[in-house]
């Protein structure tokens, strides 16, 4: 199986991936509305605001998943074993 990627200009390479800038922006946007957003709207008990940022740190990525589509396609080849 090999991967195509596009070549952009406009991407960066993080953890030996490459990604848009505007997505990762995007996703860090999100993902930090999301958090911020279940910690402070937690009650103010102790273990409540660690619970909602959570809840909001997973809804965020859920979002982001939604909203930003992969950019890479694979192609399987037949190779000899």
């Amino acid at each position: 199986m090999t991967l195509q990627r596009r070549d952009q200009s406009d991407t960066i390479e993080i953890w030996d991936d490459v990604v848009r800038i505007r997505d990762l922006i995007l996703a860090i946007i999100i993902n930090s509305l999301t958090t911020l957003g279940g910690y402070f709207a937690a009650p103010d008990d102790p273990p409540m605001p660690l619970l909602f940022g959570l809840i909001g740190a997973v809804t965020g990525f859920i979002l982001s998943s939604f909203i930003i589509k992969p950019k890479r396609t694979f192609e399987e080849n037949e190779s000899e074993r």
